[in-house]
């Protein structure tokens, strides 16, 4: 860990088995959680460097993690994986709370709505899926040509994904319909980033290029 306004470096955190491919403090900035190729999720005490759960074996993953996000209220996080499956677990307790959809490839993406009460999972199975944490359901399904790589939540109910297309679309996460396409890629989209405002979209890909679209 960094003090990243003086490039202090500050501690570290071991206890992996594999590398690290994700990681996040809490919105309240008093837990980090670390996602690793061992299909391990480790739960830290930035102050103390305690290791407070180590959150594995049945019924989370079986082979490493890809993604995480974090609720807006720092009490979720929910996990994708090589394995193709997502699941929620309490950060507090370490516990996995809930296991959402399942996809036949890799999961590459996941994200919290602002509201925390949905959750958009993109994977590699060319599916983006809207599943409601509150009653267990999808949604919707928003079917791609390729594989999904990264994606944002634009508000409330629409997604932004970007994919091994090259192509960023936007998705009514509603009614899992595309309104809108940017083009411009001749690559894989690696990521996506939303202005402070919400009028545009900063996608970066594999072409060596990053595009600034106009929503």
């Amino acid at each position: 860990m960094w003090n990243a306004d003086r490039g202090v470096f500050l501690s570290t955190f071991a206890g992996h088995g594999g590398s690290v491919s994700c990681g996040d403090f809490t919105p309240d900035g008093k837990i980090i959680c670390t996602g690793s190729d061992d299909a391990t999720m480790r739960i830290w005490n930035p102050k103390s460097r305690e290791n407070l759960h180590v959150v594995c074996g049945r019924p989370y993953h079986t082979e490493g993690l890809t993604c995480k996000s974090i609720s807006s209220s720092s009490s979720l996080a929910v996990t994708g994986s090589k394995d193709g499956s997502v699941h929620m677990v309490n950060i507090s307790t370490g516990r996995v709370v809930s296991s959402l959809v399942s996809h036949s490839d890799s999961i590459e993406c996941v994200g919290f709505a602002p509201s925390d009460s949905w959750v958009a999972v993109g994977s590699l199975d060319n599916r983006l899926a809207i599943w409601d944490i509150e009653h267990s359901l999808t949604r919707s399904t928003c079917d791609h040509k390729e594989g999904v790589t990264c994606l944002s939540w634009l508000g409330a109910f629409y997604v932004v994904t970007g994919c091994v297309d090259g192509i960023v679309r936007v998705w009514d996460s509603r009614s899992g319909e595309c309104v809108r396409t940017f083009r411009g890629h001749s690559d894989a989209v690696q990521s996506l980033y939303l202005s402070a405002v919400r009028d545009r979209i900063v996608s970066v890909s594999l072409d060596s290029t990053a595009r600034v679209f106009e929503i």
